[in-house]
C-alpha cells in the first residue's frame, strides 16, 4: 500500500484545513485508516481513525468535536477535516493504514503497517 498525504499548510488559529490521503496498491475499502501527528519535540500521537467496516470513527480527546475523519472508497481517499484549529494542532500529520479484517486496535501507532510521508500543518496566532 502506498499512501500520499497532502493538504497541509499555514492557517490562522480558528481556521480550517482539510487533509487528504490517497491510497494505492491494496483494496482500500478493506483498510482501516488512521491519522497521527507529531509536533516539534514530541512523540507521534493518535489523532483519528476510521474502520473499513461500518465506517466507525475514533478520535483523540484533544480533537474531538473539532476534527472529522471520513473516507471515500470510490476515490481511495481518507480525509481529515480540521476546524477551529489551535496553535497546539501544529504538527506533521501522517496517514496510516492496516488491513481491516485483522481487527486490530486503530488507536495504536504500532498497529499500522503502512505510512504516508506526512504533511505539515502550521497554526499561527
Amino acid at each position: 500500500v502506498q499512501l500520499q498525504a497532502y493538504g497541509g499548510g499555514l492557517v490562522q488559529a480558528g481556521g480550517s484545513l482539510r487533509l487528504s490521503c490517497a491510497a494505492s496498491g491494496r483494496t482500500f475499502s478493506r483498510l482501516d485508516m488512521g491519522w497521527f501527528r507529531q509536533a516539534p519535540g514530541k512523540e507521534r500521537e493518535f489523532v483519528a481513525a476510521v474502520r473499513w467496516s461500518r465506517g466507525s470513527t475514533y478520535y483523540a480527546d484533544s480533537v474531538k468535536s473539532r476534527f472529522t475523519i471520513s473516507r471515500d472508497n470510490a476515490k481511495n481517499t481518507v480525509y481529515l477535516q480540521m476546524d477551529s484549529l489551535k496553535q497546539e494542532d501544529t504538527a506533521v500529520y501522517y496517514c496510516a493504514a492496516v488491513w481491516g479484517p485483522l481487527g486490530r486496535t486503530v488507536l495504536e501507532e504500532s498497529t499500522y503497517n503502512y505510512w504516508g510521508q506526512g504533511t505539515l500543518v502550521t497554526v499561527s496566532s
